[in-house]
């Protein structure tokens, strides 16, 4: 069966993700150990063991949800056998997800990894002034609908589409008052249902240019190498192999809209049968059957469900 790895974004993290997998297996507490080694700090600690406001944190939550991500196929290719070039067609990831699918590919080495999303997510926190941006769900509209939405909410300030998740989910950003406005005028043209999301920033929106700017600065510095299968980038919602095109798209997903919608339906039309999401939660396997029915969805990111795959595959 053909399979396309997948690796969660921010909001997936929970205190103590990942603790099984570095109880129960050497592979995966090495992974941890590296990353708290490559940050000069215990972010293990903050991941097992909390409290959840301080993972929440941007800079923590994208390092955290990463090396668990990659601590949980350290053990797959340790217990599994489990060969990203010959086992997967595609990888992809949802946001910060990208950058974990790039280290599970070997394009970036673990170390940088962690350290780019550290500064990814300290610079994204700093972009904006506390309480200046929001963000916003529109559940029910499609991407069009939301994009005429925002548009019209703007007016002066900042507001459109950063996420196009799934047929019927759809999120906004910008400036808080162009968001609420945004919320009005959905309600008025009878969207199911418009909420303010409990973020910390104002996410893929431009918004984020001077994150973008010290991204851009951090990633020339990177050793980018071309991955062992083809990324579908957040950005173009296509495979891509060249790390230069990797590396200036990673600038711009930054600012740019998350296609992710778009992004299954690509890897499906190109024949992936199944997708593996890899990492907490089951965010993007919920997103996925909403978007194309017929993929297949499995979820490993535990001890059991890890087992469970072994047992049917």
């Amino acid at each position: 069966m053909t399979k396309a790895l997948l690796f969660p974004g921010q909001g997936s993290q929970v205190v103590g993700m990942g603790l099984e997998m570095h109880n129960n297996f050497p592979c995966a507490r090495e992974v941890f150990e590296e990353v708290d080694s490559a940050l000069s700090t215990k972010l293990s600690s903050v991941i097992f063991e909390g409290p959840q406001n301080i993972l929440t944190m941007t800079e923590n939550a994208q390092p955290a949800i990463m090396a668990t991500s990659i601590a949980v196929l350290r053990v797959m290719q340790k217990e599994l056998g489990f060969d990203v070039a010959r086992n997967a067609k595609y990888v992809a990831g949802h946001s910060l997800g990208e950058y974990s699918a790039l280290c599970a590919a070997g394009a970036l080495s673990l170390t940088d990894t962690a350290r780019l999303l550290r500064v990814r997510g300290q610079a994204m926190q700093r972009a904006v002034p506390a309480g200046r941006g929001a963000m916003a769900a529109l559940l029910g509209a499609d991407c069009e609908q939301a994009e005429a939405i925002a548009k019209e909410a703007a007016q002066d300030e900042i507001c459109c589409v950063a996420n196009d998740n799934a047929p019927g989910q759809v999120v906004i950003s910008g400036t808080k008052t162009a968001v609420e406005r945004a919320i009005a005028i959905a309600k008025v043209q009878g969207i199911k249902r418009a909420i303010l999301l409990e973020v910390s920033a104002p996410f893929h929106c431009p918004l984020m240019a001077p994150a973008s700017g010290i991204m851009a600065d951090a990633l020339s510095a990177a050793n980018i190498m071309a991955p062992v299968v083809p990324v579908v980038a957040n950005v173009t919602a296509k495979a891509e192999t060249d790390p230069k095109r990797i590396r200036q798209l990673l600038v711009e997903q930054v600012t740019g809209v998350v296609r992710w919608r778009e992004t299954i339906q690509y890897i499906k039309a190109q024949g992936v049968e199944c997708t593996v999401e890899i990492g907490a939660g089951k965010v993007l396997s919920g997103l996925n059957k909403r978007i194309e029915p017929e993929l297949e969805s499995v979820n490993i990111g535990t001890p059991i469900e890890l087992e469970t795959y072994m047992k049917d595959a």
